[in-house]
């Protein structure tokens, strides 16, 4: 019997049936909260003694609105498989997974800090990339791409920054790859900087002998 089949053998109607892509396997959880105990069947059962990584993905105008994706991997045989789990915008909440890999801790955290979902049971939910107050979720979909205004006195602030490398979103199709670079859009408009209009970095200014253009570097 395989590991899937010990899943459903295990768990019954609460795994679903297995998808593949490209040779790596998913199956969904039909009930987050009970994420844990999969986990831990996974790791001491069938021998996923590795959590790769935790994921989210904010599945805006949908609901629910979240899923959340544990990948999993045996070190002594290479298997993988991805777990899926589905939870609610207005619960936004599920249980941690510490209590079977330690490593879960800022995989959690994380989550928390960009989309504000919460794992319960984790013992320090600090956000652990932007700063304690802050009053957004800078992943969730419905947060503007050049960000937002805040502010906490003596503590830090953030605004809107669309002049300031952002936001990259390429532009599908195109002629080229140079067409379709985010990083040289003109603002308000749809027009495309050409690379002989961008500004080249000191130490090419002064290797070439010229502000801008492209090429390779020639010492002059």
């Amino acid at each position: 019997m395989n590991f899937l089949e010990q899943l459903k053998e295990k768990f019954g109607d609460l795994i679903s049936e297995p998808t593949e892509f490209r040779g790596e396997i998913s199956v969904n959880i039909s009930d987050a909260e009970k994420i844990a105990d999969v986990c831990e069947f996974a790791k001491k059962n069938l021998g996923f003694n590795y959590l790769v990584d935790i994921s989210s993905l904010d599945n805006y105008g949908d609901d629910p609105r979240w899923t959340v994706v544990y990948h999993l991997r045996n070190l002594q045989n290479g298997n993988e498989i991805r777990l899926k789990t589905d939870v609610s915008e207005e619960r936004s909440k599920l249980p941690s997974v510490i209590g079977v890999w330690k490593t879960a801790n800022w995989h959690e955290r994380e989550i928390y800090d960009m989309m504000g979902i919460h794992f319960r049971g984790h013992p320090d939910l600090r956000r652990i990339l932007m700063w304690e107050g802050y009053p957004y979720f800078p992943l969730r979909k419905d947060f503007p791409l050049a960000g937002k205004d805040s502010e906490m006195p003596g503590v830090a602030f953030s605004k809107p920054s669309p002049m300031e490398g952002g936001p990259f979103v390429t532009v599908a199709g195109g002629n080229s790859a140079q067409s379709r670079e985010p990083r040289i859009r003109i603002p308000e408009t749809d027009a495309i900087e050409t690379m002989s209009h961008l500004e080249r970095r000191k130490d090419i200014q002064e290797a070439h002998g010229h502000p801008k253009g492209p090429g390779t570097i020639e010492r002059k």
